[in-house]
């Protein structure tokens, strides 16, 4: 069996040494760039399966080489930075970066996180029918029931759950919902998304006061994950 490959594209030699043997030893094969115009030469000539970004490269900014890949590279991409503000998260995010790590980071969530986005990116048939934990959702009936019993959602709310689940594991910004669910130019319902994410905690939640399923990352968006 093939080993999966990641291509790391940072320029700080002791977290490429960290990542490199982090993900050998849990039997990734991997491959590095130091500059941007490297990493995207090796993205190019030989695709990986998944991307570690660094935003500081010394010869481009990241963001800049996110959405030079995001041309052509379909598979996921995680950002690594220690540049952890607010805006520069939602920029990544907005241009279809699917995670956003700050340095230092646990290489326990981000081994977590990478086995999240394979799993999903494996480019096999979607699933009429998906179980998560005592909830199913079956996209070709558009209906939903917990614990065997039928969730009564409306077209939005039911709308926002798929969305969040054929993204599971990923954040999406509240503007990146916004225009999914309500259409480009509705920036202004932010609002109107807090109220529908509150609603479909009560209906799919055990503990609505303490979400399993749609997790907030604060001021930011909001992560579908399924528990283990």
């Amino acid at each position: 069996m093939n080993k999966q490959e990641i291509l790391i594209i940072d320029d700080e030699a002791q977290i490429r040494k960290l990542l490199e043997i982090t993900l050998r030893n849990n039997g990734y094969k991997v491959v590095e760039a130091t500059t941007a115009h490297e990493g995207l030469i090796m993205a190019a000539s030989h695709p990986p399966d998944l991307i570690l970004l660094d935003i500081g490269l010394p010869d481009d900014n990241g963001i800049e080489v996110l959405k030079k890949l995001r041309q052509w590279y379909s598979k996921p991409i995680i950002i690594l930075s220690v540049q952890n503000d607010e805006a520069n998260i939602i920029v990544a995010m907005d241009n279809d970066a699917n995670d956003y790590l700050s340095k230092p980071f646990r290489t326990g969530e981000l081994l977590a996180r990478i086995r999240s986005y394979l799993r999903n990116s494996g480019g096999t048939e979607e699933t009429a029918v998906n179980h998560i934990g005592d909830l199913m959702i079956d996209f070709k009936t558009r209906t939903v029931k917990k614990k065997n019993e039928p969730v009564k959602l409306t077209a939005t709310e039911y709308n926002l759950l798929v969305l969040l689940v054929k993204n599971e594991g990923r954040v999406l910004t509240h503007q990146y919902i916004l225009n999914q669910v309500w259409g480009p130019g509705n920036a202004d319902q932010s609002t109107s998304l807090r109220v529908f994410i509150a609603q479909l905690r009560k209906k799919i939640e055990n503990d609505y006061n303490t979400p399993e399923l749609i997790l907030t990352e604060s001021r930011v968006g909001y992560r579908f994950v399924i528990p283990t």
